[in-house]
């Protein structure tokens, strides 16, 4: 028995409000997929801090920056180009004092506050690389400047006692100077030189009678 027209019209409406529940769907699954994969992308940026992607560091280059803290005697945080980079002064050693696996050394608090004055937040700086630009840890290896005053200050950190000499090939373009700051400062018992008696003695076994004649850094 042949279909009516009104019954073939029927299914064609039907079938059209079928196909359009069916896109619909479609549509919100894809809106879905997207809602979530942007809720991702911003807790992933709020984990990150929301910083920048790092910047380019190739060997030899000159960054300017803005040293956001201290973290003790021989690394920094500073800012470059948005992004926070964790950058180890290259060279130099000073005592430890927020070493997870070592105690708190002598002349370690000293080395600290006196970068911290060297270089207090906000203050610009201009990091410059050498053959290797980051270490195992992904710290950024560099030589700081204070452009204001032309300060070098690995090589101020060296000449006054608050380091020892620290070199890992190939980045040993300073090498000679360190060398020699370090050799001065430990022949004139500068800074940990006089007071600890050498680099990497803990804090409680510093010798108390070298106190006396030691000579402050600065």
């Amino acid at each position: 028995m042949a279909s009516s027209p009104r019954t073939l019209s029927r299914s064609a409406r039907h079938a059209q409000v079928f196909a359009l529940v069916v896109l619909v769907g479609i549509g919100l699954v894809i809106l879905a997929g997207l809602a979530a994969r942007s809720i991702s992308v911003l807790a992933r940026s709020d984990r990150d801090g929301g910083s920048a992607p790092p910047p380019a560091t190739g060997a030899h280059t000159t960054l300017a920056s803005t040293v956001e803290r201290v973290v003790d005697g021989d690394t920094l945080v500073a800012d470059v180009g948005g992004h926070a980079e964790r950058v180890r002064l290259i060279g130099i050693d000073t005592p430890e004092t927020v070493s997870p696996t070592k105690p708190v050394q002598c002349y370690g608090k000293q080395a600290s506050d006196h970068l911290k004055a060297l270089l207090p937040r906000g203050t610009p700086i201009v990091l410059v690389t050498d053959a290797d630009t980051r270490d195992v840890y992904g710290r950024l290896l560099a030589y700081v400047y204070r452009p204001h005053d032309g300060l070098f200050v690995n090589l101020e950190l060296a000449r006054d006692g608050y380091a020892s000499l620290l070199t890992y090939p190939p980045n040993v373009t300073h090498e000679p100077q360190f060398a020699t700051a370090v050799g001065q400062a430990r022949q004139h018992r500068v800074g940990l030189w006089g007071l600890c008696g050498g680099p990497g003695v803990p804090l409680a076994a510093a010798p108390s009678t070298s106190v006396g004649d030691a000579h402050p850094g600065g």
